[in-house]
């Protein structure tokens, strides 16, 4: 059959999402296409996604992001993993790093091996064989250095902190450079067309009328197309996820600049910390049932790290997604097609990854149904395996303080957790279903964070002699600590290579 193309897309929406659509598109489609985004000023975005994981830097990459200014225009800062502290029992603290854990010995995970050396009482913490947690624990920051083979310096793994808005400014800027058409706008309703129901055309205030074959909803929770128009339907997940509530406010910074963000559990929430060369991003997500707005925005204000900047903003939401991402002629990206709170940054992954999936599946006018049906499979494994992840931190909890906490740690979790679960327990094995996002050092670094008991390690751990694994996670240990010793300071680093002008 030929390809009947489609020929004019309307993003509906800015902010991060929207504008990290029209980015990738203009760069992917190469000006074959009618871009145009609309947006109106008058309607602010949430902009909590300052924090993020590793994948960002393919996205940068992918449309011509230049890594240093970039950094220079966004404010930001380097990401080496979160810190989680009170998660366990109140008073501890681990962090989820990323990139490798210790390095490769025979057939077997360098963690099985640990494990055995842990039970003998003759091993470190963990976070001690990985260098991203231990230059995060210094203040430590440099890019991997490729030149140095068979070194930690070769693991470095990086995200950032960046200020979403100034994020999405600049976006735009690339994306109107590369043809994106942006109009001004708030959009009174959507039309459909006889007798598909495809969206055909947006109509605005000011009476103007725009039509496009394909519509990607960026328009936040509201879900001007996918749910106020096309009524698809949402997937309510607040049984295994209670907050439904978050305070955000930015406060002075402190001299000392940690790269990484940090997330401390309160009595019904957690309150996240994400430095940037210009503030601090703080908020408070919590549970509604269990505190008042005006007691956790007392908890969110009592701790700062210096003086707010703004009084806070109170986020409600709804923790879930739609129960299609792609339906009919509209995909939803961003928070129209769901929403995870940011406890592991993946806010702004979730845009990128159904940009992603969008270019991989992307329609001609027959909008093949084969082609929609496995993208929104994809989209619902994905969300399905995050979500996982997420009630991970608040189910393997032993806290004794709150209502919330008893609750969360009693609640019944989904099956594929569960499994999870049970799988760590009898071996210490975690088993990365289909490339999900999550690896298996970051299950098992969250798993033995929050003092999940393992019964046994594998058997072939007992191949090696023990002197000769004790030997071996010694060399890595202080390898590794040398390594640290080496690398730059976070702010000095940040102040060299990609400082920001004053503001």
């Amino acid at each position: 059959m030929q390809n009947e193309p489609i020929k004019d897309i309307v993003i509906v929406g800015g902010g991060t999402a929207g504008w990290m659509t029209a980015a990738a598109l203009s760069t992917v489609l190469n000006g074959r296409y009618n871009i145009r985004l609309v947006e109106s000023d008058e309607i602010g975005i949430v902009g909590v996604g300052e924090a993020t994981i590793p994948m960002i830097q393919r996205f940068n990459q992918v449309v011509g992001i230049n890594e240093q200014e970039f950094m220079r225009e966004t404010q930001g800062t380097f990401k080496l993993g979160v810190e989680f502290v009170n998660w366990g029992k109140q008073g501890d603290r681990y962090m989820h790093g990323f990139g490798r854990l210790g390095q490769d010995l025979a057939t077997v995970a360098f963690d099985q091996y640990w494990q055995k050396m842990r039970r003998l009482g003759k091993a470190a913490p963990l976070e001690q064989y990985s260098i991203t947690r231990m230059a995060a624990k210094a203040n430590k920051f440099m890019p991997p250095r490729r030149d140095v083979a068979n070194s930690p310096l070769n693991d470095i793994a990086y995200a950032y902190h960046f200020d979403a808005s100034l994020y999405a400014r600049y976006l735009r800027k690339l994306s109107e450079g590369r043809g994106v058409q942006r109009i001004e706008g708030k959009i009174t309703r959507a039309t459909q067309r006889e007798p598909d129901g495809f969206v055909d055309a947006i109509e605005l205030e000011s009476g103007v009328r725009v039509e496009g074959d394909l519509f990607i909803d960026c328009s936040g929770f509201r879900g001007l197309l996918i749910e106020q128009t096309l009524t698809t339907g949402f997937e309510d997940w607040s049984h295994w996820l209670p907050a439904d509530r978050a305070l955000a406010v930015p406060c002075e910074s402190v001299p000392s600049l940690t790269p990484y963000t940090r997330a401390t559990a309160h009595k019904a929430g957690w309150q996240w910390r994400i430095p940037l060369q210009h503030r601090i991003g703080n908020g408070h997500v919590f549970c509604s049932r269990f505190i008042s707005e005006d007691e956790a925005a007392s908890t969110l204000l009592s701790n700062l790290d210096g003086k707010a900047l703004a009084e806070p903003r109170l986020i409600k939401f709804t923790t879930g997604m739609r129960k299609q991402a792609w339906n009919k002629n509209v995909v939803a990206v961003g928070l129209a097609g769901g929403f995870l709170e940011p406890i592991e940054s993946t806010s702004i992954h979730l845009i990128q990854t159904a940009i992603a999936r969008l270019i991989e599946f992307f329609p001609d006018r027959s909008f093949n149904p084969v082609d929609v049906t496995e993208y929104n499979r994809q989209s619902r494994f994905e969300y399905e395996r995050v979500r996982d992840f997420i009630i991970l931190h608040y189910h393997l909890n032993q806290r004794t303080d709150s209502e919330y906490w008893t609750a969360c740690a009693n609640m019944a979790i989904p099956e594929t957790l569960r499994q999870k679960m049970a799988m760590y327990r009898a071996r210490g094995r975690v088993v990365r279903v289909d490339n999900e996002l999550f690896s298996e050092v970051g299950w098992i670094q969250v798993l033995e964070g929050q003092n999940m008991p393992v019964d046994a390690f594998s058997p072939l751990v007992d191949v090696q002699s023990e002197a000769d694994i004790h030997e071996y996670l010694e060399s890595v240990r202080s390898v590794i600590a040398q390594c640290v010793d080496v690398m730059p300071d976070h702010a000095e680093y940040v102040k060299k290579f990609c400082a920001a002008a004053k503001m």
